[in-house]
């Protein structure tokens, strides 16, 4: 099957699917969300859509299931920020409190005539296909699809973001985590939490991002070389300079050394900018080179 490519944020796409005025209602919805959970809807939206178009489904399908994830967390407007917010892991009791965002957020949609459609993405996002999610404790084909795909997108999100009560977690560690999630976790199961197709196409949206990212940086290693060149001609007529005692070379020196700076750039400073750029090659390079072993690990792994 050709895999079929759509840009959520395309004006065109939006467009065709008349989706204008209710993407801008539910953004406005975001909001009312504190500053976290805003940026981690959003986030959980773009990786959604992704990973609908790594599963081959179709564009309408797309849409509706990136829109339920704009939403999927509306609920926890109505948790308590103490509980919401809180930078330490969460008391049994506090956690039962930020369970019910998912029935809080599924009213709301049910009760707004623009939201109603999408109310499975905020009800079922938190359960699993073993029957150990919640609020529901339902199964496999009971769950929505659309929420199948955003819980995996919203935990991928979720344990690699930098939250305000927890530190940031690699990507290879964070798929592990989610692989373990697609394993079977009761016996006589043939199912984990998540679905084990969905897990592996967040592996090739992970790849993407990490060659896209090496490609950028790439471009920027190559940009640094060429500045790296640049003042290390410079420096040539800069060390000629410091040579001689003759004046007026001095000045022809300076003036030459001058010609190979940008404005802002001052000739006495040459050494001091190469040292910096030099460093900033190493430190560049060196984190491409992790990315790279990155995608290898991310290339090998199995769900």
């Amino acid at each position: 099957m050709k895999k079929e490519v759509f840009d959520f944020y395309d004006s065109t796409s939006i467009k065709s699917y008349n989706l204008n005025d209710k993407i801008r209602y539910q953004l406005k919805m975001l909001d009312n969300l504190d500053a976290f959970t805003r940026r981690h809807s959003e986030n959980v939206a773009s990786i959604t859509c992704r990973l609908c178009e790594n599963l081959h489904l179709d564009k309408g399908f797309t849409v509706y299931c990136t829109t339920c994830a704009y939403i999927h967390d509306l609920g926890k407007i109505f948790i308590p920020p103490t509980v919401l917010q809180k930078p330490s892991k969460l008391t049994d009791e506090e956690y039962e409190i930020m369970k019910t965002h998912t029935k809080i957020g599924y009213d709301m949609c049910m009760k707004d005539l623009q939201l109603r459609p999408y109310a499975a993405g905020t009800l079922y996002h938190h359960e699993g296909l073993d029957g150990t999610g919640y609020p529901n404790g339902i199964t496999e084909k009971e769950i929505p699809y659309e929420a199948q795909i955003i819980r995996v997108a919203d935990e991928f999100e979720a344990i690699t973001a930098k939250r305000q009560y927890k530190t940031h977690v690699g990507i290879i560690e964070t798929l592990n985590i989610l692989i373990d999630h697609a394993k079977p976790t009761k016996k006589g199961f043939r199912v984990g939490k998540v679905d084990r197709k969905i897990v592996k196409a967040l592996f090739q949206v992970v790849l993407d991002d990490t060659e896209y990212e090496i490609s950028v940086r790439c471009d920027y290693l190559d940009f640094l070389k060429s500045e790296i060149k640049r003042l290390q001609e410079a420096k040539k007529y800069y060390d000629k300079m410091q040579k001689t005692s003759n004046s007026d070379k001095q000045e022809y020196f300076r003036q030459c050394a001058q010609y190979c700076l940008h404005a802002n750039e001052e000739v006495d400073k040459i050494p001091i900018l190469i040292e910096e750029l030099q460093q900033a090659y190493v430190a560049r390079k060196a984190h491409i080179d992790k990315l790279y072993n990155e995608a290898k690990q991310i290339k090998k792994l199995r769900v």
